[in-house]
């Protein structure tokens, strides 16, 4: 009988302060404005509820990063026209659900290496959000 090796679990670990300026350019590459830029608009397309505030930032253990607004215990209201979805989530899965998106829309823009590493950072925040405990619910809203 041969044994399956169990996979690490993917931990989120939150930037400090002193390292947040490092954060952007290893997230989205050169295009670490727009990304920022893109995240804070999908969060506002996605959810009425969000109305501006502190970040925080995450890098994952398997080399993935997003970004969550600072909320506290508090749920957002989350609706995405394209795919139905209406569901209520907290500040950290609504975050992983816009850096998603702008992951995705940035990847569409990028070209060459960039839009690789791009496709990379998606695909390590999509493993990620499948062990996240709302991953249900951001799997809906992502499709």
């Amino acid at each position: 009988m041969s044994m399956q090796p169990v996979p690490e679990a993917i931990t989120a670990t939150l930037i400090p302060d002193a390292k947040r300026m490092n954060y952007l350019p290893a997230t989205f590459g050169r295009y670490f404005m727009r990304g920022e830029s893109l995240v804070y608009g999908w969060m506002r397309r996605l959810s009425k509820d969000y109305s501006g505030g502190f970040w925080h930032y995450y890098s994952l253990s398997n080399g993935g990063h997003y970004m969550a607004p600072e909320m506290g215990d508090s749920r957002l209201a989350v609706l995405v026209d394209g795919n139905d979805f209406e569901g209520n989530l907290s500040a950290d899965a609504a975050g992983i659900v816009a850096s998603l998106f702008a992951l995705n829309q940035l990847t569409h823009e990028a070209k060459g290496e960039a839009q690789d590493h791009l496709i990379e950072q998606y695909y390590k925040l999509v493993e990620f959000a499948t062990t996240h405990p709302e991953s249900g619910a951001i799997r809906r809203a992502i499709d």
